[in-house]
């Protein structure tokens, strides 16, 4: 070592010889009562502590009560280990025989609310029947923690990570659902909200309370000093609620950091003890049988003046912590990042020791954009250069979901093809609120800035791909039209890798709910015309051909049973080909001794693929997996209106 700086490897070795025995020591009456637990605790935190010692110091190191902190954050653990219920032990011995179990194409996930979809969670259990008939290996279920009655951002604003909102259930019935989910093999995700609480939390209340300990977990300023420093570099998420990132409450008579809303509190990582507690509430719900994590708002976890206080590295480094944290524990453990921010950031909080799973807002986004403008290059371009992940993680892609379609595109992508960002957004808003001649689609504007006319937009995936508009206005060639363009869209997100997931009541064609305007809880936030009660009598309408429901589902259905049947769709990788057709969309799939090509015709509009494509490609000698495509005298491969095609 030189003078003045640390060996952390050799520090690291040096911290467990002193800590272990120490943990020992405290824990001998559960490690007598459950020798096997602790023998398996203690191999799996000699394997990972080394990365979690460099993680911690890192974050903390400068603090003379390091090692206190992490003392601490180890007991926890072990203890978390201890509690572990057996049936999980075991599920951790199998993901770590098959750690790569998620890239299979038999994974395939689905998202909905528990009272929108279900009532409560023992509604969701009588519907496990319905989740394997439709072929859910994953499902995610919205925020459902406990939350203030009125202002609670659809659940992100939580009140307590070990307590379900009353009105869905308790804790005991999320355990015993997880146990039902996984007996059938579907893993159960749920929510981490890792950025803030809400202001009815126990901290955020003792810290009203005037406890300095408490006060010290969040972002909290007697007067306007530090906040105006701070500010300089922020950009407002919400400035219609309240401008800025902060929030003057009276009765406190201080700052709060509020990234978002007045009512969600950010918590200050800086301390240990934010750190530790998160990690806390983290292990008991894993505890309860949460197989995968969304982590909320990654990206701004981390405060540092002088910078936006986004994207920092240092929020890198808690996630990989908290990676490390459940490798230890529960090594069965998945993290999925939500990052609705540039390309360029989203791909960093992927990897395997950190997020193996991300959302991919940019696919969704860019399938939008091309059935608007019915090209494929922004597409294309980044399905080419944006598209592949590291070894060992995957994106999860979905044609719509609970949140807003932000145009998350790169300007730089876009100019290099000649498109204009500012410009190219402004189409995409009016095409989709339905202000642009030829306009198909039915959505609402979300977070409109009068001043700048950006906007984000919301709406259901039917209702976006113009079936809302046909069957009120037009007639049965728009309706079909309409279905083509939903099928279309579940056909990309089913073949092109990574796990697919379903927004549920997209696979019967739920359309806008316009009844949110009449709720003074949802009125002024758009996103609630997505987020419709679970529609009985169209669910029961999808076994039904005759119906549209019915037609949706039934292809749906075709669509995952095709990406079951074809080992070539797991996996990631994927070939972008170019069809020399604007219009068409041309990818190939490489896996496991499986050749795949997949087309796409984001027209309604016949279009051919030129001849020599098609035999460079051999797709004249290839077996049609899915779709109807014709071949001419002369060679030329056409795609009707809208073609899903899949040769292998």
């Amino acid at each position: 070592m030189k003078a003045g700086i640390l060996d952390l490897h050799q520090e690291a070795s040096r911290v467990l010889a002193r800590l272990l025995p120490r943990l020992e020591q405290e824990l001998f009456p559960a490690i007598q009562q459950d020798p096997q637990a602790w023998k398996t605790f203690a191999q799996h935190l000699e394997a990972h502590f080394d990365h979690l010692f460099q993680l911690y110091h890192l974050l903390y190191g400068t603090r003379y009560d390091m090692l206190f902190h992490l003392e601490n954050l180890l007991k926890s653990m072990a203890q978390a280990a201890f509690d572990r219920p057996d049936d999980l032990r075991e599920l951790d011995r199998q993901r770590e025989q098959d750690p790569l179990w998620f890239l299979s194409n038999q994974v395939l996930g689905g998202v909905c609310y528990v009272d929108l979809f279900a009532g409560n969670l023992e509604g969701i259990r009588a519907k496990i029947p319905y989740f394997k008939e439709l072929g859910l290996t994953y499902l995610h279920l919205m925020p459902l923690f406990k939350m203030p009655e009125h202002e609670n951002d659809g659940g992100y604003a939580v009140s307590s990570f070990r307590e379900v909102h009353p009105p869905l259930g308790t804790m005991a019935e999320l355990a015993q659902l997880s146990r039902d989910l996984r007996a059938q093999g579907i893993s159960l995700v749920l929510d981490l909200v890792i950025n803030h609480t809400s202001n009815e939390h126990e901290w955020a209340l003792k810290a009203k309370a005037g406890d300095p300990d408490y006060r010290d977990m969040y972002g909290i300023f007697p007067d306007r000093t530090v906040p105006d420093l701070y500010e300089k570099t922020l950009r407002e998420i919400f400035p219609d609620e309240h401008p800025g990132a902060f929030t003057w409450f009276e009765d406190i008579q201080s700052w709060v950091w509020t990234t978002f809303h007045s009512y969600q509190w950010d918590l200050d990582y800086s301390n240990p003890v934010v750190f530790n507690r998160m990690s806390e509430e983290m292990l008991f719900l894993v505890n309860q049988g949460v197989e995968i994590f969304r982590l909320d708002a990654v990206a701004f976890i981390w405060k540092k003046l002088g910078t936006s206080c986004e994207n920092l590295p240092e929020a890198h480094t808690i996630l990989q912590g908290f990676n490390a944290i459940t490798q230890v524990v529960a090594p069965s453990i998945l993290f999925k990042s939500e990052a609705i921010v540039h390309p360029d950031e989203v791909v960093k909080y992927i990897s395997p020791e950190e997020c193996q799973l991300s959302y991919n807002p940019l696919l969704m986004a860019l399938l939008w954009n091309s059935l608007a403008t019915r090209e494929v290059n922004l597409l294309s371009q980044a399905l080419e250069e944006r598209f592949e992940l590291p070894e060992g993680t995957a994106w999860v892609n979905y044609v719509r979901c609970h949140d807003d379609i932000g145009w998350t595109f790169s300007d730089e992508d876009a100019a290099r093809l000649g498109i204009n960002g500012y410009d190219h957004r402004r189409f995409l808003n009016e095409f989709y609120r339905g202000r642009f001649t030829g306009s198909f689609a039915r959505g609402v504007p979300f977070q409109e800035n009068p001043k700048t006319g950006d906007c984000r937009i919301s709406g259901t995936c039917a209702s976006l791909a113009g079936l809302e508009k046909a069957l009120t206005e037009e007639g049965p060639e728009e309706i079909e039209l309409a279905i083509k363009r939903i099928l279309l869209l579940h056909f990309v997100v089913m073949t092109a890798g990574g796990v697919p997931l379903v927004y549920l009541g997209d696979e019967i064609a739920t359309l806008n709910d316009y009844s949110y305007l009449q709720n003074p809880k949802h009125k002024n936030d758009s996103r609630w015309v997505h987020r419709p009660v679970a529609d009985q009598e169209r669910y029961s309408q999808r076994m039904d051909a005759d119906t549209v429901p019915g037609r949706v589902y039934e292809n749906i259905r075709k669509l995952i049973e095709l990406r079951k049947a074809l080992p070539g769709l797991a996996g990631g990788k994927l070939e972008v080909i170019d069809t020399r057709n604007g219009s068409v969309l041309g990818f190939a799939r490489l896996n496991q001794g499986e050749n795949l090509l997949i087309l796409a015709n984001f027209s309604e509009r016949e279009h051919a693929i030129p001849e020599w494509v098609v035999r460079q490609n051999m797709l004249d000698q290839k077996k049609v997996w899915f779709g109807k495509p014709e071949f001419s005298e002369n060679g030329t491969l056409w795609l009707p209106p809208y073609a899903c095609v899949l040769f292998g």
